[in-house]
């Protein structure tokens, strides 16, 4: 029998994690099983012995997977199974692998795979939430080298009261939902959206979240120690030559320094001139010896460069384009850019640029999602575009990355809190970055604020967003936190800390540390500082536009909406559709219709008034309800022997029979020249309460002609007779 090992977590709720390793997946480096009621995940993790030839990263690949059979459900598509990973699920591992990379040591540079799969889900606990919980647990139980354990929590905050790990029924009543990555010393990750909260409140929801986590992080010291593997294994993966290295930086550090410091604004002009320094230093070389040493030289010095930009920071208070800690690059707008798109804007803060469009869309414009864990509508897209020319780059496109995907969900959530309730409209914005030198995403929220006011969508606050730096030394007790950093600044420092909301709270943040942890002291200040930022670039913004434009662009669709009851859906749609498709052929409106609340919600769009007015004139006679005594504009559908059928609404008929046409005795329909298409006034005198047949009258619209033998006896509802004539 097989004897895994297993450690328990109690979550303080009722609830518990446990892990278990040595039942499945055994071949595999390190394997556990992350067990949360009925919610069931595997990790496992695979690292090649040696690393590449001329690889000096380190390069990790995280995936997670959810099973369809998990939920009980099958995939949908011809084919019946998983494919390519779902949005959601990219998102998940890029919050895993934000929290791992930083924590493998600098020179292990061997290929790790790790992969999570969920297994089985009970709908109740989220599993993203273990994902990171999982990676770390397989880690551990590994000998790959790693600096951890971590793990990752989501806080929510219900009622004024913040939960770890909350429920899929408990976040949906929450205002603020964030995830926090962490070792057992430090935060390494934060990411999440909320309703305009405060820094206050941002910090103490991740200081909640760290306690949580330290809880985790000894639980899987424990099962290292229960399974022996605290020693991990041995590697060589760098060949390096000190001298080689000393001469480097004799030679190359101080001409790097003054690059570093020279204050140039031109992202290519100081990148040409640092890469001036070590083709220098190349040249000196014969070929011989620069086919032997050429990686080396280029690894060393970016060394040299990155030691340069942080000293010039941390030493003298000069970032690489001459401006201080706390500035922020010069800014421009525009809006209505774009004749042909119902809203648009530029964006432009130094050398980062996003063009943004709005375009507003119908009910049959909504996206789709068939994820394993969530069915629904998305009605608020927003898509993100990174192009290789935007940075210079001589390359070929090759369709949306994981980057695209990531950028373009915070943009998301940073904005999605301020669109109006209710609104008729799907909405899709889509943000092409055409120049980007650091904080393209955050340029995404400010361009795509500007096209959502341009066009008219009624937005409850601007929202803006700003990238915080971090450069530091001696384990955080010397920094310099950096506003709206560079895209130099964000590869050569320490943190990337993207902070977006209103001028009232934050609405969205993400956080990637790159080194080992970060002080609640450090980020309590780039929070504070970040928000001085936010405000500098909401006022800028306000200049551009001010607020929503009062209406829509003429080309945008207008909608109207109408509530139906629900037993006149049928009605409205008809017999495969004839009814609804009718409308839409006959007026050029777009119609659709479902239920909602148990109640009919039929959506009519078009670009023109009287398309609308149309439409809905149908849509209102087709669900009005006949009434005795009313008149009604009928159109003559069909002649019989025996009368006429005159549809008096949209899709109601009644019989006008003969004996109702006038006062006068008609033998026959064609003795009245009555015919088909003709429109006449006619009054419903009764509907059949057994059969609900209709009765319609001409005769009683007519004055009724007296009688010479006998009084005239006015009954109530007859039409006014006319006179006798006058004796002679």
């Amino acid at each position: 029998m097989i004897k895994p090992i297993t450690k328990s977590i109690d979550l303080g709720d009722g609830r518990s994690i446990t892990l278990e390793t040595g039942k499945l997946a055994k071949q595999a480096d390190g394997s556990v099983t992350l067990r949360m009621g009925d919610t069931i995940l595997l990790a496992t993790v695979c690292a090649a012995k040696d690393a590449n030839p001329g690889v000096d990263f380190m390069p990790l690949q995280v995936e997670y997977k959810e099973k369809f059979a998990a939920a009980g459900r099958y995939p949908g598509g011809f084919l019946r199974r998983e494919g390519r990973a779902s949005d959601s699920e990219i998102l998940v591992c890029r919050i895993v692998d934000r929290v791992l990379r930083p924590l493998f040591p600098d020179n292990y540079h061997a290929e790790v795979f790790v992969t999570i799969t969920m297994f089985s889900s009970d709908g109740i606990d989220m599993p993203d939430a273990l994902a990171g919980l999982a990676a770390s647990a397989a880690l551990a139980v590994s000998d790959i080298p790693f600096n951890g354990p971590i793990s990752e929590v989501r806080v929510g905050r219900i009622d004024g009261k913040f939960v770890v790990n909350p429920t899929f029924q408990q976040l949906a009543q929450a205002d603020m939902d964030i995830m926090v990555g962490a070792t057992i010393d430090n935060i390494m990750m934060v990411e999440g959206e909320m309703k305009e909260v405060s820094e206050a409140e941002m910090l103490e929801a991740i200081k909640i979240g760290h306690e949580a986590i330290k809880v985790q992080c000894q639980a899987q010291i424990e099962l290292m120690e229960l399974c022996g593997t605290t020693v991990k294994r041995e590697y060589c993966h760098e060949v390096n030559d000190e001298d080689l290295r000393k001469d480097v930086w004799e030679k190359c550090y101080d001409k790097a320094y003054v690059v570093a410091a020279s204050c140039n604004t031109n992202k290519h002009e100081r990148i040409a001139n640092f890469k001036a320094i070590v083709d220098e230093y190349k040249a000196a070389l014969t070929p011989e010896e620069l086919a032997e040493k050429g990686a080396l030289i280029s690894r060393y010095y970016h060394d040299v460069e990155k030691e340069a930009m942080r000293r010039s920071i941390l030493d003298e208070g000069k970032r690489l384009d001459g401006r201080k800690t706390t500035e922020i690059r010069p800014i421009w707008s525009e809006v209505d850019y774009l004749p042909g798109a119902h809203g648009s804007a530029i964006f432009t803060r130094g050398e980062t640029q996003s063009l943004t469009t709005v375009t507003l869309g119908t009910k049959l414009d909504e996206k789709i999602i068939d994820d394993v864990l969530f069915n629904g509508k998305e009605r608020f897209l927003l898509h993100y575009n990174f192009p290789p020319f935007s940075t210079g780059e001589a390359r070929p496109q090759r369709g949306v990355g994981r980057r695209e995907i990531g950028h373009g969900n915070l943009a998301h959530r940073a904005l999605k809190p301020m669109l109006p309730a209710n609104y008729p409209y799907v909405i899709r914005i889509v943000s092409d970055i055409l120049e980007s030198n650091g904080s393209s995403s955050m340029a995404t929220v400010c361009a795509g604020t500007l096209a959502l006011m341009d066009a008219g969508v009624t937005i409850k606050k601007p929202v803006t967003g700003i990238a915080m730096g971090l450069i530091s030394e001696k384990k955080g007790t010397n920094f310099a936190v950096l506003s709206d950093i560079l895209g130099d600044e964000d590869h050569l420092g320490d943190m990337d800390f993207k902070v977006c909301g209103t001028r009232d709270g934050i609405t969205a943040t993400q956080m990637d540390i790159k080194v080992d942890g970060l002080s609640f002291e450090i980020l309590e200040k780039a929070l504070n500082q970040a928000r001085e930022g936010r405000l500098h670039i909401l006022g800028k913004v306000l200049e551009t536009l001010s607020g929503p434009r009062e209406d829509l662009k003429p080309n945008a669709p207008r909608i109207e909406i109408i509530m139906i009851a629900k037993e006149f859906i049928g009605a409205v749609i008809g017999p495969g559709g004839k009814i609804i498709q009718g409308i839409q052929e006959e007026t050029g409106a777009t119609v659709t219709i479902e239920e909602v609340d148990n109640q009919g919600r039929v959506e009519i769009s078009a670009t023109n008034k009287a398309s609308i007015d149309a439409a809905m004139a149908r849509v209102k006679g087709i669900v009005t309800v006949p009434e005795i005594g009313e008149i009604y504009t009928a159109k003559v559908r069909s002649i019989m022997p025996y009368g006429a059928f005159c549809e008096f609404l949209p899709g109601k008929d009644g019989l006008l029979h003969i004996s109702e046409l006038s006062w006068d005795r008609v033998e026959t329909i064609e003795e009245s020249g009555l015919k088909e298409g003709d429109m006449i006034e006619v009054k419903l005198v009764d509907v059949d309460a057994k059969t609900g047949k209709i009765k319609l009258s001409r005769k009683a619209l007519l004055p009724r002609p007296p009688r010479p033998d006998r009084p005239v006896v006015r009954k109530e509802g007859d039409a006014p007779q006319a006179e006798a004539p006058a004796a002679e």
